[in-house]
């Protein structure tokens, strides 16, 4: 038999049959389109995407302050036992003089690039909205540095932040873990480490269209592919990058790779949000359903026809718009109710 553009693809092992990729929303497809999409990241492209891309390079300092709401520092913490400090990124309200709810915020890059910077912007309209202080973090990237450097250097990065929450001038009682793609992946797996470690305790954990398995053969990863977009390629090339050729074995460390844990009961609440139109769709919804079936508390939401990272190329777009609404609704409710 032949196989058309219209047959069923089915996934490894032949168990579940998948068709072509759902269509992009019309606002968001003519954003990728401006900029031409994107070709599938190998490891030899590595060193070129971390250049970044004219136009959409990180705030500075000065921009981070926005005319003056936000007072911000750098500070050098201890890194894990035996590595190099790991560099916070601290914006704080302006002359906030009470103790105030924090985000803890854990950048993307599938592993292999960007830096405390990126994608904070969303972060601080959170905080300018909320009153909240953000603490980014700086963690190495992989290849460099594989598994499991970059968590560690998030998870001595948070220890530090709750235990001088006073003079960070935050909440150790509203303390949340946000993270996007891979910073939404280290996230879960901070509230992972968090449980098994003792703490800190956290209020929550914001994971946006998250980076969880490094098995990447659900059914939407093969109905997905390579479409411009953080496709397939590219995820085995993050994850590769950070696990080396344990990447899809038995021995994968859910520290790592959240997906792998077994058991995800007392996790803090978690909100979880996806696009329909990518590959790591069907991971981030069964990491929600698994949360619901251990008991624990979960907000899901799969945005119709978007891509990974839609609402940061079509910011203006109706469904990114009613994304990042959803993510600052839950927040509210969580660190104000």
């Amino acid at each position: 038999m032949t196989t058309t553009e219209t047959d069923p693809t089915p996934t490894p092992g032949g168990e579940v049959p998948v068709g072509p990729p759902p269509p992009f929303d019309p606002e968001v497809a003519a954003a990728l389109a401006a900029v031409g999409g994107f070709p599938p990241i190998t490891p030899d492209l590595i060193p070129l995407v971390r250049q970044g891309l004219p136009g959409m390079e990180p705030p500075t300092l000065q921009g981070l302050a926005r005319d003056g709401a936000f007072t911000v520092t750098e500070l050098d913490v201890p890194g894990p036992d035996g590595a190099p400090d790991v560099q916070l990124l601290v914006c704080r309200p302006a002359g906030a003089t009470t103790a105030l709810p924090g985000v803890y915020f854990v950048h993307g890059g599938g592993m292999v690039l960007g830096d405390n910077r990126s994608g904070v912007d969303e972060a601080l309209d959170w905080a300018q909205e909320l009153g909240l202080v953000v603490v980014s973090v700086e963690y190495r990237l992989a290849p460099e540095t594989p598994h499991p450097g970059p968590v560690e250097d998030c998870y001595a990065g948070l220890v530090w932040t709750a235990a001088h929450a006073a003079e960070l001038g935050l909440d150790p009682d509203r303390l949340v873990v946000a993270g996007v793609s891979a910073g939404g992946g280290l996230g879960a797996a901070l509230a992972l480490m968090a449980r098994d470690r003792g703490g800190p305790a956290l209020a929550g954990q914001l994971l946006v269209y998250p980076m969880l398995d490094d098995r990447n053969d659900s059914p939407s990863a093969v109905q997905m592919g390579d479409t411009g977009t953080w496709g397939r390629t590219a995820n085995d090339t993050g994850w590769t990058a950070l696990l080396g050729e344990a990447r899809g074995g038995p021995d994968v460390s859910p520290y790592a790779a959240p997906a792998r844990a077994q058991d995800l009961s007392g996790l803090p609440p978690a909100f979880v949000d996806v696009a329909s139109a990518e590959n790591f769709r069907d991971e981030d919804v069964a990491y929600a359903t698994r949360i619901w079936q251990a008991g624990g508390r979960a907000e899901l939401h799969v945005w119709p026809g978007g891509f990974h990272g839609f609402d940061g190329f079509a910011p203006q777009a109706q469904i990114s718009r009613e994304a990042r609404a959803a993510r600052l609704r839950w927040l509210r409710r969580l660190l104000q109710d």
